[in-house]
């Protein structure tokens, strides 16, 4: 094969465009290739989750295949690729703000009423399930232990009041040796 076939030089940007507006897709898929990660790049740096950066890269290939047979040739394609990423994103970045901001003048705060403390006849019967599934789940472990996690767990003690509570030494309160190493004075 020689240096001057066209299957060992790079392809050129112009020669690529003039491809993809004759249909070819291997072309498109090579213009693709060569600017996914300077676009994803413009895109991330303007939403910051990597997500919606690859919807928006996708948006923004999309937008340069339609106007590509618009693209001057006189122009940088690079530039003209990041032209458009830039101002794709800057359109998206204003829709989510007034979308936002829609939403937020959508809200009557006459129509919001505070929370009610008062638990609904269905939370409390979930209250009630609750506490005793915690009952027979403590009367199944040993008395150290059944201990020690009413102390920290339930009653929310730091590790001293719990030793003090328990009557043994600090150091040797916690989940790991409770059960064999601190039996109650």
């Amino acid at each position: 094969m020689s240096v001057d076939s066209p299957a060992a030089q790079p392809a050129t940007p112009d020669s690529l465009i003039e491809q993809c507006l004759s249909g070819d897709q291997v072309a498109w898929d090579a213009i693709v290739r060569q600017n996914w990660r300077k676009v994803f790049n413009v895109a991330y740096k303007f939403v910051g989750k990597h997500d919606e950066a690859e919807d928006l890269t996708q948006d923004i290939f999309l937008k340069i295949f339609k106007a590509l047979n618009t693209f001057d040739r006189r122009a940088n394609f690079q530039t003209w690729i990041i032209s458009i990423s830039r101002n794709l994103c800057i359109d998206h970045y204003r829709s989510v703000r007034k979308e936002r901001q829609t939403i937020a003048r959508e809200v009557d705060t006459t129509d919001l009423q505070p929370a009610s403390r008062e638990r609904t006849p269905y939370a409390l019967a979930e209250h009630r399930d609750l506490r005793a599934q915690l009952k027979q789940a403590l009367e199944t472990l040993p008395s150290t232990l059944r201990t020690a996690v009413v102390l920290r767990d339930l009653q929310e003690l730091s590790y001293q009041q719990a030793a003090e509570a328990a009557g043994c030494a600090e150091d040797m309160y916690s989940r790991a040796y409770v059960p064999s190493q601190c039996e109650p004075r």
